[in-house]
């Protein structure tokens, strides 16, 4: 499995972004897809994640702010983020997991001024 990350960038606080994330491979093995984002000096951690029934979960400090969805049939899985705050900043990760694998993307960076 290969996952293509996009969309990431500068904007300032308040504002929204759309990060993007494509599997290729055999993405009909995928379970959970989600995103993940590491800031400078910190331990990577879960934003979203999302199963194949759709159920969603989120870290607390995005709930309400951002929304993730999931196309099975096009392997994709997107992160609307609104309301963007500075500690949002950071490297955001597109995961997937296969059975007991865990794939990473390269990574999108993420930055919000104050």
């Amino acid at each position: 499995v290969q996952l293509q990350a996009s969309g990431g960038g500068l904007v300032q606080a308040g504002g929204s972004l759309r990060l993007y994330c494509r599997a290729s491979g055999n993405i009909y093995s995928l379970s959970v897809m989600g995103w993940y984002r590491q800031a400078p000096g910190k331990q990577r951690e879960l934003v979203a994640s999302i199963r194949r029934d759709g159920v969603t979960n989120y870290r607390d400090s995005v709930k309400g702010r951002f929304t993730i969805f999931r196309d099975i049939a096009k392997a994709t899985v997107d992160l609307q983020m609104n309301s963007l705050k500075p500690e949002d900043t950071g490297v955001y990760y597109c995961s997937a997991r296969s059975g007991a694998s865990d794939y990473w993307g390269q990574g999108t960076l993420v930055t919000v001024s104050s």
